[in-house]
């Protein structure tokens, strides 16, 4: 595991207050987020989600959605902290990353230098660990505390169980999770600074950015009551990791908007030396020139010709969301105290609203907006399209398409050349349901097709 308003929700919906100089969102923006988020906690039955938004380089938005603890039930608030599980990993890697800087280590040396007794020590590279190329096996791939994780456990035990097992693939020629693996950079942190890896970042990153809340939930406990179901039954609160398991794997708690501190200074390059950023932002390449879209503790992907960075959480529990769009800089943050309900949705539907649609999906937005009210701009179509979309046709998408409501996503699926046409499908959530929309264009624009048809929610 630890990888990945305008309703009436249960708890209150509490808002901050922002510093000035912030970059802060339109009322509408807020309205829009709040009533989209809403709508997600109402389906999902999540207790509570949490969620902070960079917009401009600043914190603009955070929220609290829901309730922290049912029974009694207490409010979450922007202040609650929730156990964040594999997000913790983009600060194991900073924490590497500035051992580096100091000359105390090389993301090149060999585990072998620091833990010699561990399987493939001398093959493995501390760069492969960090970015799950090394091929240690991983002790939780269950999305459950097994009988064993429900015991405390040291480092050096879980070591000796687990790191020394033979390696499941050659270093660097796959790409495979592995909590293993940042488990042993926790201690390779700890054997070279002589401190505990949560206090080694206490006085180098969270002090720096005035990240004060930070707390270590693998020795305790986060302020929101993690929740647990099984199939579709009653919420019940969730069986706690045994201390040690967690660890430089994932064992930090805060709230969103102390993670939007982290991801404004990751943003801006501003904590550590350019070639520790370069790390972050450049995905690892396999033995066979495959990308793993992974850097250091952080995916890398190209989204359409857009930089993202993210990285998710999933602990007994807990679920959380961190992404970063580095050239607009915007970053969203989301947190919850359920397992089932993925945080991701939630990013999102935020980020439908406050990150900057590309051409295509401005247009393609567009001509859904028209198609709900039984309109088009003709000056967009072809002359096949415009006879095929007749007022008839138009009147019927109308009454089809308007009762779904306005978008609350809008994400490409798919592209491809076909006939000549550049052939996108777009799947739309809506505040009613899901549709699909299959759009075709030829070079110069020009659209011979776009229709919508209903989806799988």
């Amino acid at each position: 595991m630890i990888s990945r308003g305008g309703l009436a929700v249960a708890g209150a919906l509490a808002a901050i207050a922002l510093p000035v100089g912030a970059a802060p969102l339109t009322a509408q923006q807020e309205r829009d987020i709040d009533v989209s988020v809403g709508e997600w906690l109402a389906r999902t039955g999540a207790p509570s989600v949490s969620i902070a938004v960079v917009n401009g380089g600043e914190i603009a938005y955070a929220k609290a959605y829901g309730s922290a603890r049912l029974a009694p039930r207490h409010a979450a608030t922007p202040e609650t902290r929730y156990a964040i599980d594999s997000v913790s990993k983009e600060f194991t890697a900073a924490a590497m990353l500035k051992l580096q800087e100091e000359g105390k280590l090389s993301l090149d040396d060999k585990v072998a230098k620091y833990f010699p007794d561990l399987a493939g020590a001398d093959k493995v590279t501390i760069r492969q660990i960090l970015s799950h190329t090394a091929g240690y096996r991983d002790y939780w791939p269950q999305d459950y505390v097994t009988i064993e994780m429900g015991r405390p456990v040291t480092t050096r035990a879980l070591l000796d169980e687990w790191a020394k097992k033979p390696l499941d693939f050659a270093p660097g020629t796959d790409w495979q999770y592995s909590n293993t693996g940042f488990v042993i950079a926790g201690a390779i942190v700890e054997k070279i600074s002589g401190r505990s890896l949560v206090s080694f970042l206490r006085t180098n990153v969270f002090e720096p950015l005035h990240m004060q809340g930070v707390i270590d939930a693998d020795q305790s406990s986060a302020d929101a009551i993690g929740y647990t179901r099984w199939g579709n039954g009653p919420i019940r609160v969730a069986q706690k990791e045994g201390p040690g398991w967690l660890f430089a794997a994932g064992e930090l708690a805060m709230a969103p908007r102390e993670l939007a501190r982290w991801d404004i200074s990751l943003m801006a390059r501003s904590l550590l030396k350019p070639a520790s950023y370069d790390v972050f932002y450049t995905s690892i390449k396999l033995a066979n020139g495959r990308d793993s879209h992974y850097s250091a503790g952080l995916g890398v992907r190209d989204d359409h010709g857009r930089l993202v960075l993210s990285h998710g959480g999933g602990g007994s529990g807990f679920l959380s969301s961190n992404s970063m769009w580095p050239a607009e800089k915007i970053a969203i943050a989301a947190f919850t105290n359920s397992d089932w309900a993925t945080p991701d949705d939630v990013a999102a539907r935020v980020a439908f609203v406050v990150v900057p649609p590309t051409e295509a999906e401005a247009r393609a937005r567009a001509v859904f907006r028209d198609f709900q009210a039984g309109k088009i701009d003709r000056n967009l179509f072809t002359d096949n399209a415009n006879a095929y979309l007749s007022p008839a046709v138009l009147a019927d998408q109308k009454a089809g398409l308007a009762p779904f409501g306005p978008p609350r996503t809008f994400e490409l699926k798919g592209e491809q050349v076909r006939g000549g046409l550049n052939t996108r499908s777009w799947r739309i959530l809506t505040a009613k349901g899901a549709l699909m929309a299959v759009e075709r264009a030829y070079p110069n624009g020009k659209l011979d097709q776009f229709t919508i048809s209903k989806a799988d929610d």
